[in-house]
C-alpha cells in the first residue's frame, strides 16, 4: 500500500515542474510547448531526485536492522554459550555422583572376588584330597583279590597302560646325533627334498573346533629318521640354511592352505621364521617376493616368530616386518619365557596372536614377577585385537582352569598331536592323518570325545564348582 508521505510529495512535485513552466511562459515569455518541455525535465529530475534519495536512505536503514541482528545473534551466542556451561557442570555432578556409586560397587566386587578366590583355594582343596582317594580306591581295585589269579591285576590297569604305549613319543627322542652328522642331514634333506610338514591344530574353547593349523617342520636323513626342530635349527642357523628352510616350507605351508581353503575358508595356517631368516636382506626378500606374490592369502597366513625376536629388534628386522604388515600379513609370537608385553607396541607392529604354555599361564608365581595377574592378559590383550593361544595343553584339568581365564584357544598334545601330511588325492584330500578333513572339522578335537578323558573333565569342573565329583 501506497503511505500517504509518498503521494504528497509526488503532488508537491508535479507542481512544482507545473509553476515552473508557468512562470516560464508567462514571465520569460517562452511559448507553451518549450514551457512544457521544461517543466517535464523538472519533474523527470524530481523524481530522479526522489528516488535516489530514498534508496540510500532504505539503506541506512537496512544496515541497522543488519547489525540490529547480529547484536542479537551474539547475545543468543552466549546465553546459549551459558546454558552449556551450565549443562557441563550439572553433569560434571552427575558423573561424580556415579563415579562414587562405581568406587562403592568395585569395592563390593572386591570383597566378593576375595571370597571367591578363597572358594577356589578350598574347592582345589577338597580336589586334591577328592585325588587322594580316587588313587587309593584304584590302588586298591588293581590289587588281587583273594581267590583270583596274579594274572588278573594286570589285565586291570590295561586301560592305562594302553594309554601310555599308544601316546605319541615325546619331541627330540631318538639317537644322539654329532653336528656334523645334523648338518650333513640338513644338507641333504635341502637337496633331495626331505622337508616334511607335520600339522598340529589349535582348536576353539570350550568348542574345540578346528580354527587354525601350526606348521611343525620335520627332517629326514638318508636313512629316513625324522629329525624335530630342537635338534636342527640350531645348526641351520649356525651354518647359514635356515633361509633355505624356510623358505622351502613357506612354499609347502601356502600349498597346504590353498587345499585346506577349499572346503573352509575360515581356517589357517602358523608358519614359523627364524630370527636369522628376518636378519638377512637376500633371505628376506626371496620371502617377501614369495608372500607378496600370494598376498591374497594373508589374512589366513600367519608368520610365527620368537618371543626373544620381537624383543631384539634392530633397524634390518623392523623394516622387513613393517613390509610384511604393509602387505597385510600378520604375525604370532612364540616360545613365551614371561608375561611382561606392551599390547600397544605388538599391536603396532603387526601382531595379532600370542602362544603362551599353558604351565606358565596356570603358574601361581606369575603373579609376582609379571605385569598383570594371568587371569587379566586375554582381557588386556583383546583391547589391542590380540588373541592369546595357550599351547602345550596335556589335561582336561589344564583346560578347566584356562576357561576362568578367558583363553580362547588351545594347541597342545590333548587335543592331537603335531601328524604329517597326506598325500594328496588320498581320503578325498585330506591333509592330515590325525583325521582332520580339508574343510577344518574338528577332528583333532575328537581326543577329548574318549570317555575317560571326558568324565575326568566333566569330574573337575564340578569338583571347581564345589558339587560333587
Amino acid at each position: 500500500m501506497i503511505r500517504i508521505s509518498t503521494i504528497f510529495i509526488a503532488i508537491c512535485m508535479v507542481l512544482v515542474a507545473a509553476s515552473l513552466g508557468l512562470i516560464l511562459y508567462s514571465v520569460a515569455g517562452i511559448n507553451g510547448s518549450e514551457s512544457a518541455i521544461v517543466a517535464l525535465a523538472a519533474l523527470t529530475f524530481l523524481i530522479l531526485y526522489n528516488a535516489v534519495s530514498m534508496r540510500l536512505r532504505d539503506r541506512t536503514d537496512i544496515g541497522g536492522q543488519i547489525a540490529d541482528l547480529s547484536r542479537g545473534t551474539a547475545d543468543l551466542a552466549r546465553q546459549v554459550a551459558e546454558f552449556g556451561r551450565r549443562l557441563a557442570a550439572v553433569e560434571g555432578r552427575v558423573v561424580s555422583a556415579n563415579s562414587t556409586g562405581a568406587d562403592r560397587i568395585q569395592n563390593v566386587a572386591n570383597e566378593i572376588g576375595e571370597l571367591g578366590g578363597l572358594v577356589k583355594q578350598l574347592a582345589a582343596s577338597v580336589a586334591n584330597h577328592d585325588d587322594m582317594l580316587t588313587m587309593l580306591r584304584t590302588n586298591d581295585a588293581v590289587a588281587p583279590e583273594p581267590g583270583k589269579s596274579e594274572t588278573d591285576a594286570p589285565k586291570a590297569a590295561s586301560s592305562a597302560e594302553e594309554k601310555r604305549i599308544l601316546a605319541p613319543p615325546p619331541p627330540g627322542a631318538g639317537p644322539s646325533r654329532s653336528h656334523a652328522q645334523v648338518l650333513g642331514a640338513i644338507r641333504s634333506a635341502i637337496d633331495e627334498n626331505r622337508i616334511d610338514i607335520y600339522l598340529q591344530p589349535m582348536v576353539t574353547l570350550p568348542q574345540r573346533k578346528v580354527r587354525f593349523y601350526e606348521a611343525v617342520t620335520r627332517l629326514r636323513d638318508d636313512q629316513d629318521q625324522v629329525l624335530v626342530a630342537e635338534d636342527f635349527i640350531g645348526v641351520a642357523e649356525a651354518s647359514g640354511m635356515i633361509g633355505r628352510i624356510d623358505h622351502m616350507v613357506m612354499l609347502r605351508c601356502v600349498q597346504v592352505l590353498r587345499r585346506l581353503m577349499v572346503r573352509n575358508k575360515e581356517v589357517g595356517v602358523f608358519c614359523n621364521v627364524a630370527a636369522a631368516t628376518l636378519a638377512n636382506s637376500a633371505t628376506f626378500s626371496q620371502c617377501l617376493d614369495f608372500l607378496e606374490a600370494n598376498r591374497a592369502l594373508a589374512p589366513s597366513f600367519v608368520l610365527e616368530f620368537k618371543q626373544s625376536t620381537f624383543r631384539h629388534l634392530g633397524q634390518t628386522e623392523t623394516e622387513h616386518l613393517a613390509s610384511l604388515a604393509q602387505r597385510g600379513y600378520h604375525f604370532s609370537i612364540d616360545h613365551v619365557t614371561d608375561l611382561r608385553f606392551e599390547p600397544r607396541d605388538l599391536a603396532d607392529r603387526g601382531v595379532r596372536f600370542i602362544k603362551v604354555p599353558a604351565a606358565l599361564l596356570l603358574d601361581p608365581t606369575q603373579t609376582s614377577t609379571s605385569d598383570i595377574h594371568p587371569s587379566d592378559l586375554s582381557d588386556l590383550l583383546g583391547r589391542f585385537g590380540i588373541d592369546l593361544i595357550a599351547e602345550r595343553i596335556e589335561g582336561e584339568r589344564a583346560v578347566v582352569d584356562l576357561l576362568d581365564y578367558d583363553v580362547r584357544f588351545g594347541q597342545g598334545f590333548l587335543f592331537a598331536p603335531p601328524r604329517p601330511l597326506r598325500p594328496e588325492g588320498a581320503n578325498g584330500g585330506a591333509v592330515a592323518s590325525n583325521g582332520a578333513d580339508a574343510g577344518g572339522a574338528a577332528k583333532p578335537a575328537e581326543a577329548s570325545t574318549d570317555p575317560t578323558m571326558r568324565t575326568a573333565g566333566t569330574a573337575a569342573l564340578a569338583r571347581r564348582l564345589g558339587g560333587p565329583g
